[in-house]
């Protein structure tokens, strides 16, 4: 089910801004990722989570805004979050009907390691993210567990697979197959360097829309597949849901962290994406540049930013990054055969041969 393509591997760079050495959200320093998988049967659904940083994340907290594209969803945590600007737990991405437990197992995860919560200090934020996989998961048999969640975070590394597995094992994209994608971009600010990164959980959209690189390819693709004996991927119901985390070293404002989400909804329409009344969209951005402590060592913290005339580059890069992330879970996702017999093909195995103009 995980393929070994990426978009840059089947040829596809069309884009302006360097990439960091992994072209991952991990190039973005002390950020961390790791799957579990659940496939057997008719199960297929698994657990992602992501690691702001290496340190106690509730003690110390990254600033971080979301933006909710459309709110057809189940997240948990973002009303905090959009009041508060600061996440404190790992963030955990996984199927919609498991988000309860998840964030069980997050929340016991966060208490195990921080013995204040609750009793000298107030409670904890858990950041749970989710779409519906029930296209190929038996995802009314909720067979993610918190031993999942506690694995997904205990082998985050810098290093990961893109694709179907973890949440995106049983996720579906352009009616085709879906999953986790990753993209980054380095980029200078003056003569200081900076990383800025994306990940995303694609589970929407229909297969005509589909672009790439400029290219509505999407038409091609339905015309390739119309003869085979399957489900037809317009007929994949395409209100899925995309979840959308940014992450940088930029030290950047809420209000900038704010402006940086929204324009997620650029690089989304570059793949496609039309947003439908049903799809549940949503965009978190972090900086690791300023952790806000839980207890304040004085009356004020400082927080440094980016001066707004020099962010138009760092719009452009997440924008670019957006875009290769949605690609790039796709293309590192084969083909997989679910419950009821529903199989979606990967992009890579019928990606239309380039054009003569091309």
């Amino acid at each position: 089910m995980v393929g070994t393509h990426t978009a840059r591997k089947m040829g596809i760079n069309h884009w302006d801004i360097k990439t960091g050495p992994r072209n991952l959200i991990t190039d973005v320093p002390g950020v961390t990722v790791g799957h579990a998988t659940v496939s057997r049967g008719d199960i297929r659904t698994g657990v992602t989570a992501l690691l702001p940083h290496p340190g106690n994340i509730f003690r110390e907290k990254p600033l971080a805004a979301a933006h909710v594209i459309n709110g057809f969803g189940k997240s948990m945590g973002l009303v905090q979050v959009r009041e508060m600007g600061t996440i404190e737990t790992p963030i955990i991405l996984t199927n919609t009907l498991s988000i309860g437990r998840a964030a069980e197992a997050l929340t016991a995860r966060m208490l195990a390691q921080n013995p204040e919560i609750g009793v000298t200090t107030g409670t904890v934020n858990p950041m749970v993210f989710e779409c519906n996989d029930g296209h190929l998961n038996d995802i009314r048999g909720m067979h993610v567990t918190a031993d999942h969640v506690e694995q997904a975070i205990d082998t985050a590394g810098t290093d990961f697979q893109q694709g179907a597995l973890g949440a995106g094992t049983g996720m579906c994209a352009y009616g085709l197959k879906g999953g986790i994608g990753s993209a980054s971009r380095r980029f200078a600010i003056g003569d200081k360097k900076f990383t800025l990164g994306t990940m995303v959980l694609t589970n929407m959209g229909k297969t005509k829309d589909l672009i790439i690189g400029g290219r509505r390819v999407g038409p091609e693709i339905e015309r390739q597949l119309a003869g085979e004996k399957q489900v037809l991927p317009g007929e994949i119901p395409p209100q899925g849901s995309v979840i959308v985390i940014i992450a940088t070293d930029l030290p950047l404002s809420l209000r900038q962290l704010g402006r940086i989400c929204r324009r997620a909804v650029t690089g989304l329409a570059l793949t496609g994406s039309k947003t439908d009344s049903g799809s549940g969209e949503i965009v978190l951005a972090f900086s690791t540049a300023t952790l806000v402590p839980h207890f304040p060592p004085g009356d004020f913290i400082s927080v440094p930013q980016l001066h707004d005339d020099r962010i138009n580059p760092v719009f452009r890069a997440a924008i670019e990054a957006v875009e290769e992330a949605v690609l790039n879970s796709m293309f590192a996702a084969a083909a997989v055969t679910g419950i009821r017999g529903n199989r979606v093909h990967g992009l890579a195995a019928c990606m239309p041969a380039p054009k003569k103009s091309d």
